[in-house]
């Protein structure tokens, strides 16, 4: 295991927003109670490319999509997949993994995001209720890897979210090795993972809000574990 441990955040880093002020204090506080040293380091969408995420040991897709080179980052979540290094997506980083999987893994070259375009085939479309500054209670599958995490199966999160999961590829989705791991009360997708992956987790939701009330999210927990067994 190692001692020391970096963290590669993707995407654009805003200080208005809530989840990216959370993010540092999250890992922080994960690493504190692993007592592992750790280094992050924002990589915006613009600037990102595959050949940098070789110097860390997880990818931690953060919130506030679209972003300003969707492809980069779908890229780099494809490098996370295949690679395999320990990633997480929160929000709309949970949305792309999906999306990169809909593409690269699925083979559907027209998969969008109906937040940039309304054409080809929208695997991520708008929430029937909006899920913006609320609270949700999420059931966890048992055995995965967000229930381990958490030590429970049902769990209550907060969000900033207008966009989500096409349900009507579920089942595509399942058959092709993404598990549905959370679901909330009207058995709508709120977390997935990646069963052949040692640590592929994304989140609708925004655990690391935790952090801003000084509690320590499972999931910084979970990826810097991953981070320091890759």
């Amino acid at each position: 295991m190692k001692q020391t441990v970096n963290i590669a955040l993707i995407g654009d880093y805003t200080p208005t927003v809530t989840a990216h002020q959370a993010i540092p204090p999250a890992l922080a506080l994960a690493a504190r109670q692993l007592n592992l040293t750790m280094h992050y380091q924002w990589i915006d969408s613009e600037q990102l490319s595959t050949s940098q995420l070789h110097a860390f040991d997880a990818i931690w897709c953060i919130p506030a999509s679209p972003y300003r080179h969707d492809d980069n980052i779908l890229q780099a979540i494809r490098f996370a997949r295949e690679t395999p290094i320990p990633f997480l997506g929160t929000c709309g980083g949970c949305q792309y993994a999906l999306l990169e999987y809909a593409r690269h893994a699925l083979g559907w070259h027209d998969a969008n995001n109906a937040e940039v375009t309304q054409e080809g085939r929208s695997v991520i479309t708008p929430l029937q209720c909006e899920m913006v500054e609320k609270e949700g209670d999420i059931r966890l599958l048992p055995d995965s890897r967000i229930a381990h995490a958490y030590g429970r199966e049902a769990i209550t999160e907060g969000y900033r979210c207008r966009y989500g999961i096409n349900e009507a590829f579920r089942d595509a989705f399942t058959a092709a090795g993404i598990r549905v791991s959370g679901v909330d009360d009207n058995g709508d997708i709120r977390a997935i993972e990646i069963i052949d992956h040692p640590f592929f987790v994304g989140t609708l939701f925004q655990p690391e809000r935790a952090a801003l009330k000084q509690i320590t999210p499972p999931l910084a927990i979970a990826l810097l574990e991953a981070a320091a067994a890759h």
